[in-house]
């Protein structure tokens, strides 16, 4: 229920006259009509006219989505307003002014709403959780009931800014191979249909018999120009049971979770960007006074992977046995050793959070390295497939014609 409220609250219209005699008119996200003249009214406003605004429906099909990058940047920039002594409510108004996506400032403006109208901060996130999950609001609510917000907030903003780092890294590593191989396979299919059958005009005015190389690709190339069509809607048609079935089965996912790990050129980029998830999350949560029970369990969902996940709630359940946090990550046998000694190290000095910091940025760097050299290793072995898919495609084409010459 609290999802559909955050994805269809209504926006109002409104004309009226603010405190000092200037006409003013605008809209304003509120979840009813008398909502949104109790906001308008705390502001000062004389309302005139006020009303709800039809939603236009092809507005809402090419309005873009809130993303974690515009969640990011909303969280930096309400920390500096906050640190800069800036009153909560207008730290709203002056975030959503500078919003480029209008969904975003829609959202900001509903949870300034929401705070308007008595709710806590943490409460008016829980309007939205399809954009704020469960951590985002615990941290918020801690530094809410300590009396230190803005804190919290730039705690917050830069965990969200190295999650977003993070993940930009992980696309940058999947984004290139997928680009080349998408472009090799459309380069492949227009020489097949474009350029294979002038090629076959010419073998027929021959009259000789075809290498089987050539004939199997000739075969190949009538065979995409009659059913060209076929071929695009299967391969649609197989994208989508793969992300329907990654959207609706559970084991699906799961399955895919541990062949990430195990994939023979990513897995190890993803094995350290878990850790790195994994340190981070933790260290953000205990650092804002969660306890380490509480921090765990909202750090195994943040870990974006099943085996990992299970991992995690296993150490919480040893942690509240009364085990030290180190030994329980070792005999999950899912943590590298220099994980498990930093986080030795900071239990018994006593800065754990300082220590997990430090394992973060390891990992961090580590991915980052990594992705590097992925990057440079990817690119010879791209140039190889595409050398093999058109050389080849050159080399069928043109063996007739080698033929012919030892013959004469």
């Amino acid at each position: 229920m609290a999802v559909k409220k955050a994805q269809m609250m209504p926006t109002f219209s409104y004309e009226g006259v603010d405190r000092k005699g200037a006409k003013i008119k605008g809209e304003l996200p509120a979840r009813n009509m008398a909502l949104a003249k109790v906001t308008l009214r705390k502001q000062g406003v004389a309302i005139k006219t006020i009303r709800e605004k039809r939603k236009n429906i092809l507005e809402g099909l090419l309005k873009k989505k809130v993303s974690t990058l515009d969640i990011t940047i909303f969280t930096r920039q309400l920390a500096t307003m906050m640190k800069a002594g800036v009153p909560l409510v207008q730290s709203f108004e002056i975030v959503a002014e500078g919003l480029e996506n209008p969904a975003m400032r829609e959202v900001v403006l509903g949870i300034k709403g929401e705070v308007e109208g008595g709710n806590t901060f943490a409460g008016a996130l829980k309007k939205y959780p399809l954009y704020f999950d469960n951590l985002f609001c615990s941290l918020v609510e801690s530094g809410e009931q300590s009396g230190a917000l803005e804190t919290m907030l730039d705690r917050v903003a830069i965990y969200k800014e190295k999650s977003e780092l993070l993940k930009q890294k992980i696309k940058k590593a999947m984004k290139y191979p997928l680009t080349v191989i998408c472009v090799a396979v459309i380069v492949t299919i227009i020489l097949m249909v474009k350029v294979v059958p002038v090629f076959e005009s010419v073998f027929s005015s021959f009259g000789a018999d075809l290498p089987a190389f050539t004939k199997m690709v000739v075969n190949m190339s009538e065979w995409m120009q009659k059913y060209w069509f076929i071929l695009i809607i299967a391969i649609g048609v197989l994208i989508a049971v793969f992300l329907e079935a990654k959207k609706r089965s559970k084991k699906f996912r799961d399955f895919l979770d541990k062949a990430a790990l195990k994939a023979p050129i990513f897995g190890d980029l993803v094995y350290k960007a878990i850790i790195a998830r994994y340190s981070r999350t933790l260290a953000t949560t205990f650092a804002a006074g969660v306890p380490l029970i509480d921090a765990l369990e909202s750090t195994a969902g943040a870990t974006n992977n099943v085996v990992y996940e299970q991992a995690v709630l296993k150490i919480r359940d040893d942690v509240a046995t009364g085990q030290q946090l180190q030994f329980a990550m070792r005999v999950t046998d899912k943590f590298p050793a220099m994980a498990v000694q930093m986080v030795a190290i900071g239990e018994e000095s006593g800065a754990l959070d300082a220590m997990l910091d430090k394992v973060a940025t390891h990992y961090e760097n580590e991915v980052d390295n990594a992705v590097d050299g992925l990057t440079s290793m990817m690119e010879p072995l791209i140039m190889a497939v595409l050398g093999v898919l058109v050389g080849g495609l050159v080399i069928a084409m043109y063996l007739p014609i080698f033929q012919m010459g030892s013959v004469v």
